[in-house]
């Protein structure tokens, strides 16, 4: 079973995510921070983190760069979700697989999910 990381603030919204990703078969695991986020990839095997852009303590953008210096987790796929564009977000970071501009739908998070890990044996329709 694949676990993903999600990294988000905002206690909802990882809520959410937490439960649309769990219910089609993946195991997650939440971090409230890039920082919280670096502690849970020292600890435990990862295969794609989700992650907000805009945070407190260490954002997406850190979090992305601490990742990529670390061999370990330099492979790890990332997507990245935010409210502002794309560009904004590409001019302040490089190494994500795929972008969800908020607010999207369950399905666009459920197809970002499977380009990253294939097809959950658990999802129905996307």
């Amino acid at each position: 079973m694949p676990t993903v990381l999600v990294v988000d603030d905002e206690w909802a919204i990882a809520d959410w995510l937490e439960a649309i990703i769990s219910d089609v078969g993946h195991r997650v695991v939440v971090a409230s921070n890039g920082q919280r986020a670096l502690e849970v990839l020292e600890n435990e095997p990862v295969d794609l983190v989700i992650t907000d852009f805009m945070m407190p303590i260490i954002d997406g953008p850190a979090l992305i760069r601490a990742m990529m210096a670390e061999p370990r987790t330099a492979d790890i796929p990332v997507i990245v979700m935010t409210a502002l564009s794309e560009s904004v977000v590409h001019e302040r970071t490089k190494g994500y697989v795929a972008f969800l501009r908020k607010p999207f739908r369950e399905s666009e998070l459920l197809e970002a999910v499977a380009k990253v890990l294939g097809p959950s044996p658990t999802s129905t329709a996307v």
